[in-house]
């Protein structure tokens, strides 16, 4: 499956949906292009729709760095969604999961880039719990 990225603008921010597999070479280069579009244009806050990404090599995970890095020196925010188990399991290993703002949904990734809003922010111990097994006390 090749990447792809389409976005569409909701409750002030911009959605990137991005789908296939991000991976080294066009797809991390068609990422960095389009959010220097964005940047360009003033847009930055955007959220990143990541429910269609089946894949995320080392070199994608450390493109999501460099945008949330360039995104936050820009003034904005960045924030994502809709991961798979594998791209959650990646950002828990890696502890990148305490550095990115991961949204149970859209609207609740949106919210997360305004400060003055609401959201259901990702919880780290219910993940590692329920994928990596309860706690003392906690079940079997």
């Amino acid at each position: 499956m090749s990447f792809h990225i389409s976005q569409h603008e909701r409750g002030g921010a911009v959605v990137l949906e991005l789908s296939g597999r991000f991976v080294l070479g066009e797809p991390v280069e068609q990422f960095r292009a389009v959010l220097e579009e964005l940047l360009g244009q003033g847009k930055n806050r955007i959220a990143l729709d990541m429910r269609k990404v089946d894949y995320i090599d080392s070199s994608a995970l450390g493109c999501l760095v460099m945008a949330h890095t360039k995104v936050t020196r820009a003034g904005g925010a960045m924030s994502m969604f809709g991961l798979n188990e594998k791209g959650l399991e990646l950002l828990v290993i890696t502890k990148l999961a305490t550095i990115f703002r991961i949204g149970a949904t859209e609207t609740d990734a949106i919210n997360l880039l305004f400060p003055d809003r609401t959201a259901k922010s990702f919880d780290i111990l219910e993940f590692v719990r329920k994928h990596w097994g309860e706690t003392a006390g906690g079940g079997s």
